[in-house]
């Protein structure tokens, strides 16, 4: 498996994402932004950061650089597309995600390990996970409040699409939301960072479960409608 780690001016988790995908058993290059194929890739980790400085909203520049429209094809192709914290703002901008990251209610940033709970162990990012699981995970964000009309979180539910969830929610996000996945199970945001979850020395080795099914997505077709 041969994973394109986007880079955006302001990406900061590039290396980060490279390094544990790698560690984990596959193969990742960086591909900058203004590429406009993912051709040869067999899958796709958007980096957290502050891409385009975050200006107009977090997310929002991004979501119009050539690279995005290659991104869609490689989700549209039932391939993983991971996006956390930055990457997760720069989903639902694209529409490959519902919702929309806004402000923390605290409206500062935001960096430490939080105590987080597997809500659902039953795709192919997760499935390492049992279902309930407490992992730590670091936060580092200000605009991480997930939020959704009343429409679009039934529908959540309904899907079994929340895979993430906070035990202590720092920042508002609506039923205590940290990870979503979409309908169809290929395409994961995630505010926390399992990318910086990878050595227990560090504080937590959690991650790294997470990293290594997504090395192994080709064998994971029952996943895959």
């Amino acid at each position: 498996m041969k994973f394109a780690v986007i880079r955006f001016p302001g990406s900061n988790c590039d290396r980060d994402m490279l390094n544990a995908i790698v560690k984990a058993g596959g193969e990742a290059e960086y591909v900058d932004y203004r590429e406009t194929t993912l051709s040869g890739f067999d899958g796709v980790l958007i980096p957290g950061g502050f891409s385009f400085g975050d200006y107009l909203r977090s997310g929002a520049m991004a979501s119009v650089a050539p690279i995005t429209a290659a991104i869609k094809e490689v989700a549209a192709d039932n391939k993983p597309v991971l996006g956390v914290c930055n990457g997760f703002q720069i989903l639902t901008e694209i529409g490959l995600l519902p919702g929309a990251l806004i402000f923390n209610d605290t409206h500062t940033f935001i960096s430490r390990n939080e105590t987080l709970t597997i809500t659902n162990n039953d795709t192919p990012f997760t499935s390492e996970y049992e279902e309930g699981e407490t992992v730590v995970y670091p936060v580092a964000h200000g605009e991480g409040h997930y939020y959704c009309d009343d429409e679009t979180y039934q529908q959540l539910v309904a899907n079994n699409q929340i895979v993430l969830t906070y035990n202590d929610n720092p920042n508002g996000s609506r039923n205590d939301i940290a990870g979503i996945i979409n309908e169809n199970g290929n395409v994961l945001g995630m505010m926390p960072h399992p990318e910086r979850a990878l050595e227990a020395l560090l504080g937590s080795d959690n991650g790294m479960r997470l990293f290594a099914r997504m090395t192994e997505w080709e064998a994971e077709h029952d996943y895959i409608h």
